[in-house]
């Protein structure tokens, strides 16, 4: 007996929610520290070219995804494209780097919520959550999806407005003539660590067997996605910038929560505290169901064990790889941290995006919508950010996706 199918049931506001739900994680909330630490009074010069090479790696994912309306993202564009071996290295890419980004924000989401000592347990009740959420439907995700995105929204207006209501100009302008301007290359590692803040327009097109209209609604969603996530990263930027300098941004491990102290606004603390939680919990509720999704499609190719190659017979999602995902996130989180050891996750994000890119930019004829130039420009800034890592993601990168490559070879040769 043959599998089901999935369904189309998204429209152009869930895919849009579902976006938005991906960029607008707690990047929003802690990504502005680290990124003034390397560009000093450059960050919005940073964001600037993150938003860039961004615009360009969604157009192309738009293209893509208007022409492959199917399951799995760039895995499955890259097959077809550029060939099985360019779709497989950008399929194991995103599933090894995202695994462990998932259990970072499990992690994250637990820091905000959990008493001292609990993080690991609570982390894995948000796991064990929002899987059960996704294996209820692909429209039960996108409505939670939906609720965690007004929530963040409705916590950083309040935020932005209290900041910007008790902003000493004074103490800014002076914060920011300490700060100076961050060189080329620090500018450039801000725009990596902003970049990787709000990359995830491809959650969009990872369920592309799941929405309606997928060659009209999937680019749109992922352009509108796109456009509100930079706006609201763009707005907090600039508040948190007025407000601590960019000195006191860069000193910073959350600097709109101080922004908002600096404000005098102590009743705000609790409310940012809560919309970084429900931006770690959107965040994540995206990305496992992009995980599952994009695993499901590997299944269906032999690329993964094809025992995930199933969906289920009611709920049209794909369960078991959705439970294989859980099960791997859950013992990250109970066996090591990986807040700060997933640098390898931003390489595969980024080799992830020059596939891409360079999967666009082979189209051809009616399948064009952009110009090449977008996908050259694309191209060659996922190859500039990706220099501009610590070499240690870039070994760890590479070793994994070789690990993945030998896997693969050694079952082609088994299957003659």
């Amino acid at each position: 007996m043959s599998s089901p199918a999935l369904q189309r049931r998204l429209g152009l506001r869930d895919a849009v929610f579902l976006g938005l739900g991906s960029m607008i994680g707690a990047g929003v909330f802690s990504a502005f520290g680290p990124a003034a630490a390397a560009a000093g009074g450059g960050v919005l010069l940073a964001l600037a070219i993150a938003a860039i090479v961004g615009f360009c790696n969604a157009t192309s994912t738009a293209q893509l995804a208007a022409v492959h309306p199917t399951s799995g993202g760039v895995y499955a564009y890259g097959r077809v494209e550029l060939g099985p071996w360019w779709g497989f290295v950008a399929g194991w890419g995103f599933l090894i780097g995202k695994t462990a980004s998932c259990a970072a924000m499990a992690l994250t989401a637990a820091a905000y919520a959990a008493p001292p000592g609990w993080e690991r347990p609570v982390a894995v009740a948000v796991v064990g959550l929002l899987t059960t959420v996704n294996l209820l439907g692909i429209s039960r995700t996108a409505l939670a999806t939906r609720i965690l995105v007004v929530v963040v929204l409705i916590v950083l207006g309040v935020a932005a407005v209290t900041v910007a209501s008790g902003i000493d100009s004074t103490g800014a302008a002076a914060g920011a003539a300490t700060a100076g301007t961050g060189d080329v290359y620090g500018t450039l590692q801000a725009s990596g660590i902003l970049f990787f803040a709000f990359a995830g327009y491809a959650r969009i097109a990872t369920p592309g067997e799941e929405v309606r209209d997928p060659a009209r609604t999937i680019p749109r969603a992922i352009v509108l996605a796109f456009a509100g996530a930079l706006s609201v990263y763009l707005i907090v930027g600039v508040v948190v910038l007025a407000a601590l300098g960019p000195a006191g941004t860069a000193a910073s491990s959350a600097p709109l929560l101080d922004a908002v102290r600096g404000a005098d606004a102590p009743w705000a603390v609790p409310l940012v505290q809560l919309g970084a939680a429900a931006a770690s919990l959107g965040a994540l509720l995206a990305l496992i169901a992009g995980i599952g999704r994009t695993a499901y499609a590997m299944a269906r190719e032999r690329d993964l064990p094809t025992v995930l190659d199933a969906v289920h017979p009611t709920r049209f999602v794909p369960h078991r790889a959705e439970l294989t995902v859980a099960a791997v996130v859950v013992t990250l989180v109970l066996t090591v941290d990986l807040r700060g050891a997933i640098g390898f996750s931003s390489f595969g994000v980024l080799l992830y995006y020059a596939i891409a890119n360079l999967a666009a930019l082979r189209q051809r004829g009616a399948a064009r919508r952009y110009p090449r130039s977008l996908q050259a420009v694309g191209l060659a800034g996922c190859a500039v950010l990706m220099a501009t890592l610590p070499l240690a993601s870039v070994v760890v990168g590479v070793a994994a996706v070789a690990v993945g490559v030998v896997v693969r070879a050694i079952g082609v040769v088994r299957r003659g």
